[in-house]
């Protein structure tokens, strides 16, 4: 079976490295495509198609794809624990680095306690899984906290060398630097708000294995707990014949916790690895589809089931009561991308997985906070004095996983309103200090500016007369996109600045009622 496990160690690291290429393809290139971006290990998550299917009640249909993951669960076990998914690759790898010994055999049921709040709670429209599906916890805290730290790391590394002016560092240096920019580094540095927060969320759930191996994958893993109860029926089965000594070294090196005194198996939380059947001396761990008599399966308590499905549901409630539930008392910094669904059908489908903001290429979408209640943790929203929303770009539809953001032509985009702008006058130049400046309009980016001036004689201190032009905005023509708040020269607090409302997917949020 050493064949076996080094094919798993290859498997691992391909999975491991497609994720981190598709991660790095999934950014601008320079125009308005993209090519497989990561979401397709999202379009393989059983847990993401089922939570989708259950909140908002439909699904698009790559989805089904991970249909493929359940169907291989039923017939191998848990092989995308051990085999696939790049989150247990990388747990895995930082349990290397702890001292193998032996367990007491541990129930694992906290995580299915996790899945039954998450599916109970997705069942009355509260959509919760993708704060902790493994796929989109790991392109979360990669794309707001990981990547544009190394990012930052790694550019003023060079910074430095430049600074020393040495001819010789410099020669060396200039090539490597291209190298890593054309190849792993982003084009722009980007900044998110949180980003300390997840990232810090990120360091300690890798950081329990050091504690205990594989501590994530073990016992709080919610889609490792949905692949688990499929895996009770799968067809493949670890066997022990009688010549097993019970001399432990399975039970040693065994990653995930499954095997208690060698010959008893816990078949829900095998990752199929085989590591136990390459180091038995007595030959005695074999693989196979033989019904097995010491297999062991877990009874869930089922107080704890029950208290686990009413949290879930007690939490649509708790979580939704709160002003910003009001449609028409929504936060005016919501703002949602181009294409966005209606926001409560939005919160029903958003996963948070953090993709329109890896390919935002003004940086402009940051993870929500509190801006609407706790249920839009994490979700995106543009802030324009970060970004702007780029008139001829549709990147954000093109990789959001569940539809929350839907996929628009570049004409259809140019007709959606994210918001609309208002000016300060008290801060504006020409209206507050008599000043020239007519910066917003010339940004401006629709066919007919949203934003015209009007040519006033004002008088200065002295009593001076000169001719300004003093802004105004088209409540028909302007769609929001934050690019005047964005270029504003006012730039502690822009003079002018983008609202939600107004925007086209919802009927209350206007200015003006029909």
């Amino acid at each position: 079976m050493r064949a076996i496990k080094t094919l798993r160690r290859f498997s691992q690291g391909f999975f491991l490295f497609l994720f981190f290429y598709l991660f790095l393809q999934t950014e601008s290139k320079g125009y308005d495509e993209l090519g497989y971006p990561v979401k397709v290990f999202l379009d393989f998550d059983p847990l993401i198609f089922l939570s989708t299917l259950l909140s908002s009640k439909t699904v698009l249909k790559l989805f089904y794809l991970s249909l493929i993951i359940i169907l291989i669960t039923f017939f191998l076990g848990r092989v995308f624990c051990g085999w696939i998914c790049p989150f247990g690759t990388l747990n895995n790898l930082l349990s290397l680095f702890k001292k193998k010994e032996a367990y007491r055999f541990k129930r694992f049921q906290m995580k299915y306690y996790i899945l039954f709040f998450l599916l109970s709670a997705s069942l009355f429209t509260l959509q919760l899984s993708g704060l902790m599906d493994p796929i989109s916890l790991l392109i979360r805290s990669m794309t707001v906290s990981i990547y544009p730290a190394f990012n930052y790391t790694v550019r003023s590394i060079f910074d430095f060398l430049y600074s020393l002016d040495i001819r010789i560092i410099r020669e060396v240096s200039e090539p490597v630097y291209s190298i890593l920019k054309s190849s792993i580094l982003s084009f722009e540095q980007t900044f998110y708000k949180q980003s300390l927060f997840i990232g810090s969320l990120f360091i300690l759930i890798i950081g329990f294995n050091f504690y205990e191996r594989r501590f994530w994958c073990r016992y709080l893993c919610p889609l490792g707990a949905l692949l688990g109860l499929f895996s009770r029926y799968s067809l493949l089965k670890r066997t022990v014949s009688e010549s097993c000594n019970s001399c432990g070294v399975c039970e040693r090196n065994c990653p995930s916790g499954a095997i208690n005194k060698s010959k008893n198996w816990l078949k829900t939380e095998c990752f199929q690895c085989f590591n136990c059947d390459d180091l038995c001396s007595q030959k005695a761990v074999l693989a196979g589809f033989k019904r097995e008599k010491k297999e062991i399966s877990f009874n869930f308590t089922r107080r704890k089931v029950i208290i686990s499905l009413s949290t879930g549901i007690l939490a649509v409630p708790i979580v939704r009561v709160n002003p910003f539930s009001k449609e028409e008392f929504l936060n005016p910094r919501l703002i949602r991308p181009p294409g966005s669904l209606e926001e409560k059908e939005f919160l029903r489908r958003c996963i948070r997985c953090g993709e329109c903001m890896k390919v935002c290429i003004t940086n402009g979408l940051q993870p929500a906070f509190l801006e609407g209640g706790l249920e839009a943790l994490w979700t995106p929203v543009l802030v324009p004095k970060i970004g702007y929303c780029e008139y001829r770009c549709t990147l954000c539809g093109q990789v959001c996983p569940t539809g929350a953001i839907k996929r628009l032509s570049v004409e259809e985009k140019a007709k959606i309103k994210i918001g609309l702008a208002m000016i300060d006058k008290g801060r504006c130049l020409p209206y507050a200090h008599g000043r020239p400046c007519i910066v917003c309009e010339e940004v401006c980016p629709t066919p007919k500016k949203a934003i015209w001036f009007e040519r006033v004689i004002v008088k200065d201190r002295d009593g001076r007369q000169k001719e300004l032009y003093q802004p105004h905005v088209d409540l028909e023509l302007c769609i929001g996109c934050g690019i005047c708040e964005a270029k504003c020269p006012v730039i502690d607090k822009p003079a002018i600045y983008v609202t939600s409302i107004g925007e086209s997917r919802s009927k209350v949020n206007q200015i003006l009622l029909p």
